[in-house]
């Protein structure tokens, strides 16, 4: 699991003859959020005294009324709408032309099936548009390469919890390995059913509200706690919680209700699937002998579960890295970066052949060939 030195591996063999410099647009719309990013990379390789440059990340996101999910043909609706708006702004925000660009960078999965294709038509209609290659990304190793170019963290184990996703990651051999993960639903989608059930607002997010509520609970409720070897089970905490919500709601009799109000359910359902995600890391962390861990994906952001995993990773002497929302929360400039270092190991497709441009709602982060890192 140690990284062996950096400059065995050629990053600069695509580069223009007449800079020094990569351009690339990552274009993400995985699910509710669209993002467009551009990214610069400088020549050589990344390291804390040769990083990259955020030139812009913009992102809008499709926001439903309370107690309501968002649906593949709205959300997907909702991307084609302001996709163009959002490339014109980061276009104009960077003072730059598509000629400018090196590539442009689409998240190919996982994901919800429309909102991908409604993205992943743009980006091949501004390729053939401008003759710029398409890097096709998978959304998991966009957050895990963003987390790790803004946090500086090195080699770390990576717990990754989304709406979509929950994962606990380590590197090794050119691959992103799953050492654990949900077997049925992610977090982020537990906290965000739980948000409906509770009829709170989807502005700015169902987890974030949740949080929020939370803070202000005092009084645990035990809830069941499913850790099975590495893996995680969720949906029965889930089902579970909601009945007891839906008994406060009714008033029906429950002694485990006595004195319990909306925050306190809150509380303790952040606390049980916390201390879930906690356990299965710290067991990684020992796995792999690491001692850093790098939070990423939309849930990362969650002050309460960082400050949990600080305390775990303390008594193993070891470093907590992670982001706030412009990097947690889905975004293009993640999908530029990753796509970038995929194009500058001559990962790419040409602008006039779109056949590796297909999106697939299933695809996983060990699917991937990590090439620039040995």
């Amino acid at each position: 699991m140690q990284n062996h030195n950096p400059k065995m591996i050629e990053l600069d063999k695509h580069i223009r003859p007449d800079r020094d410099y990569y351009l690339a647009l990552g274009l993400e719309g995985s699910a509710n959020k669209l993002g467009v990013g551009i990214i610069k990379h400088p020549k050589g390789h990344l390291t804390s005294t040769n990083k990259a440059e955020i030139l812009s990340n913009i992102r809008n996101t499709y926001v439903t009324p309370p107690g309501e999910g968002f649906l593949p043909r709205d959300t997907a609706r909702h991307h084609r709408n302001w996709v163009i708006r959002l490339v014109k702004q980061a276009l104009e925000e960077t003072q730059l032309q598509g000629s400018d660009l090196d590539c442009i960078c689409f998240t190919q999965g996982p994901g919800m099936g429309a909102p991908l294709q409604s993205v992943v038509i743009a980006a091949r209609t501004l390729s053939q548009m401008w003759d710029k290659p398409l890097v096709g990304v998978n959304h998991c190793v966009g957050h895990i390469e963003m987390g790790r170019e803004i946090t500086g963290a090195d080699n770390p184990v990576v717990l990754y919890v989304s709406g979509g996703n929950t994962q606990i990651i380590a590197y090794s051999r050119q691959k992103y390995r799953i050492f654990g993960e949900t077997l049925d639903i992610a977090i982020g989608n537990c906290l965000d059913r739980f948000a409906r059930t509770l009829k709170i607002p989807n502005n700015p997010s169902p987890g974030y509200n949740i949080e929020q509520l939370a803070k202000k609970g005092k009084n645990f409720v035990e809830l069941p706690y499913t850790v099975k070897g590495m893996d995680l089970s969720i949906s029965g905490i889930l089902e579970y919680v909601d009945n007891l919500a839906n008994d406060l709601f009714s008033g029906k009799k429950n002694k485990k209700l006595e004195n319990i109000t909306v925050e306190d359910l809150c509380f303790s359902l952040q606390e049980c699937l916390f201390a879930m995600l906690v356990e299965i890391t710290e067991r990684a962390m020992a796995h792999v002998n690491s001692q850093q861990v790098l939070i990423v994906g939309g849930v990362g952001c969650n002050i309460r579960l960082q400050e949990m995993m600080a305390k775990m990773v303390e008594d193993r002497n070891g470093s907590v890295y992670a982001t706030d929302e412009r990097f947690c929360i889905d975004n293009g400039i993640m999908i530029a970066h990753a796509g970038l270092l995929s194009y500058r190991m001559g990962q790419a497709t040409p602008s006039h052949d779109l056949s590796g441009t297909v999106c697939t709602q299933k695809f996983r982060t060990d699917e991937v060939a990590v090439t620039w890192r040995v």
